[in-house]
């Protein structure tokens, strides 16, 4: 228990630093801290309904953050969630212009299925060149974020265009409501109740199935499990394909909720946060629920912290990158606080 309580714990403390360092660096650009960390206290947590908005914004990042997690366990640095997420919203809108028409309880599965192929087939290919012929596939899948960000603005603009749109931004024709598991808002019991079923299966897959065992000892070493006689190369692409499915997943849950439409450069940063995500929860599906929550949270906040601090909504960004910096940093003074040697 201690082993992955501890983890968290000195995510938690790093996030605290970063929070403190955009305090200082906004005092320096003439905002108030003060006003900032009100902000995103009200905005967060403390408002009427906060906890809704927290999961409005939470759920998709904890689909995509435990995916993401899946891979990371595994030893491969799956950074391409963005772009699976982008390809599984794509290949949902698709589906539902294809199947435009047809009764909804046809349609709503087959959108999730074409969501989560897509995803996966978009993880497939950089999974399938690391375990070939060994290339990097933090590249590969990062190149993969600007290609999916290049096809999302060519078939906004192309051939999902919304012939009525306004031309500020590119989206595709609106999802019709029938097909809709949300409004606007963006939390239902249909998204609730997805999460849920993600989480409960994730959880079973990593600690009670023998994938999870062997996935998270070949995150240690590899070879071992060769040893073992595992097959590392079925091993692999299950988790890119899991990682992937899962950000395609809820990639198909923005189309068809809150957004109710494709449009260009929508949620640029979703992918990147689940990776911070997964990082701080130290890859426990439990902690994911958690931190993913409060991320959540920061992500509501973003809308409160023009209007009491003056600050732009953008500056969510910065403390998400503040995080991300302390996260990643190796700390002796923070190892020994909880018992345990720092890394050298």
């Amino acid at each position: 228990m201690r082993d992955r309580i501890v983890p968290v714990l000195r995510g938690l403390i790093f996030i605290v630093i970063g929070l403190v360092l955009c305090g200082v660096i906004f005092t320096i650009a003439g905002y108030s801290a003060p006003l900032m960390f009100q902000s995103i206290a009200e905005g967060a947590f403390l408002r009427p309904r906060a906890f809704e908005h927290a999961l409005r914004w939470g759920l998709p990042l904890f689909i995509t953050a435990v995916g993401v997690g899946i891979s990371f366990r595994a030893g491969y640095f799956n950074i391409g969630a963005q772009g699976q997420f982008y390809v599984g919203a794509i290949f949902a809108a698709f589906a539902a212009e294809w199947l435009n028409g047809a009764p909804a309880v046809l349609v709503i599965p087959a959108c999730f299925a074409a969501g989560m192929l897509g995803g996966a087939l978009w993880a497939f290919w950089p999974g399938l060149l690391r375990l070939k012929s060994g290339t990097d596939e933090v590249i590969t899948t990062l190149m993969g974020n600007f290609l999916a960000g290049l096809l999302l603005i060519y078939v906004t603009s192309g051939p999902l265009k919304d012939p009525s749109g306004s031309g500020q931004q590119a989206s595709s024709r609106p999802l019709d409501a029938a097909y809709r598991i949300s409004d606007s808002y963006g939390l239902s019991p249909t998204i609730v109740a997805i999460a849920l079923c993600v989480g409960t299966a994730m959880w079973i897959l990593v600690n009670r199935t023998a994938f999870g065992v062997l996935a998270g000892l070949a995150g240690r070493n590899a070879r071992m499990i060769e040893w073992q006689g595992a097959q590392l190369y079925r091993l692999g692409l299950s988790s890119f394909l899991i990682s992937g499915a899962l950000a395609g997943l809820a990639g198909t849950l923005e189309f068809m909720g809150p957004n109710g439409r494709l449009a260009s450069g929508f949620l640029p940063t979703h992918g990147f946060t689940a990776i911070l995500i997964a990082l701080v929860a130290n890859l426990s599906v439990v902690g994911t629920a958690f931190v993913s929550l409060f991320f959540g949270g920061l992500a509501s906040a973003a809308l409160f912290m023009p209007i009491m601090a003056g600050l732009p909504a953008a500056a969510i960004d910065i403390v998400n990158a503040a995080i991300a910096l302390f996260i990643t940093a190796k700390s002796n003074a923070i190892d020994r606080l909880f018992g345990s040697r720092g890394r050298k």
